[in-house]
């Protein structure tokens, strides 16, 4: 009689879980394992983990001062804890978005937590902030003319080439800066009409599905983003770079991130503050106050109302979703003169 193998434990499913079980620690069905956490964590775009993770900590440290439990946090613990910050003469906003950070928190790790006492208690507030003079801060729109002054500031050679392209393909797709510092040269294709642009995510597209944005050629050569962005490829293309990213550091030779002789390290990918502190210096030798990386993205959404653009084409342009209010805010300045009803009264 022939002898029969004697089956390996791993051959038995049940014998498998109950060794995996044996070398990995069991975890509460309550518990994320490390790799669904990072997960989670990564879920948000950067610049809102970079946010989260300064309002978490500075949440934690306030509990730990008071003896408090950051999570599940109670009602009262949230309503307490926005009113500490209302001590801090920080702006509504601020405080806004750091129970939407400690929201966000419990809802990542599976917690229910009402903020409705904390709502209140920041109503409370914005009645006493307005009343004290408190006014939300944002960056003026930046109107047309004021892009073609700093365009003129921008100098000559490959860092001032990059620095137009920079303005005009930020204000003709109404773009985030983030979206800017993420686009490569492969995103770009040349069309009879003009560019097409790939945005690969962006704020409001959560899950990456991507769009291309529809960039027409300009009436006038300096203000024209599709010329000056397809002479700014060409020379890079010149230079050797024929991929990653579009936007990128050029030494003070003139030499851009990724040749062979160029100072700078690796691909050289500009971030989301490089270029707001560009649009900020050309501002400033231009002689205009206050604009940020941010009026590229208002400026062309009230130029584009006063014009009659209808809203839905402006939100598709900005890539803002059908029901932000966000993008209202940059439409009702040049409607409340363009359909001011007392225009009719005779006055």
């Amino acid at each position: 009689m022939t002898a029969q193998p004697t089956p390996h434990p791993t051959d038995d499913p049940t014998q498998a879980i109950a060794l995996r079980n044996h070398h990995t620690p069991a975890l509460p069905d309550t518990a994320l394992t490390a790799s669904a956490a990072a997960r989670v964590a990564d879920g948000w775009a950067a610049s809102t983990r970079t946010g989260y993770a300064r309002d978490w900590h500075t949440f934690t440290t306030w509990c730990s001062h008071t003896s408090r439990t950051p999570l599940p946090a109670t009602a009262e613990t949230l309503a307490s804890y926005t009113d500490h910050l209302t001590t801090t003469q920080a702006a509504p906003t601020t405080v806004d978005r750091a129970l939407g950070a400690i929201a966000s928190r419990h809802a990542a790790a599976g917690h229910a937590v009402s903020t409705k006492a904390a709502r209140l208690v920041l109503r409370s507030y914005r009645r006493e902030w307005a009343a004290a003079g408190g006014r939300r801060k944002q960056a003026p729109a930046l109107s047309v003319e004021e892009l073609r002054q700093m365009l003129d500031a921008a100098q000559e050679g490959l860092t001032g080439l990059r620095d137009r392209t920079l303005l005009l393909l930020g204000y003709a797709m109404m773009a985030r800066r983030s979206e800017l510092a993420a686009l490569n040269t492969t995103d770009l294709r040349q069309v009879p009409e003009g560019l097409e642009v790939f945005v690969a995510t962006s704020k409001t597209d959560k899950d990456s599905a991507g769009t291309t944005v529809a960039i027409p050629y300009g009436t006038h050569l300096l203000t024209c983003p599709v010329r000056t962005t397809t002479a700014y490829l060409a020379a890079l293309a010149d230079a050797g770079v024929t991929e990653g990213p579009l936007l990128r550091s050029i030494d003070r030779h003139g030499r851009a991130a990724g040749t062979a002789d160029s100072a700078g390290r690796g691909t050289g990918r500009m971030s989301g503050a490089g270029i707001n502190l560009v649009v900020k210096r050309l501002a400033d030798k231009a002689g205009i106050e206050n604009v940020t990386a941010h009026s590229l993205r208002s400026g062309p959404a009230t130029a584009a109302a006063a014009a009659g653009a209808p809203r839905a084409w402006i939100a598709r342009q900005g890539r803002w979703s059908e029901a932000s209010t966000a993008v209202d805010t940059y439409i009702r300045p040049a409607d409340a003169w363009r359909d001011n009803p007392i225009r009719k009264v005779g006055l």
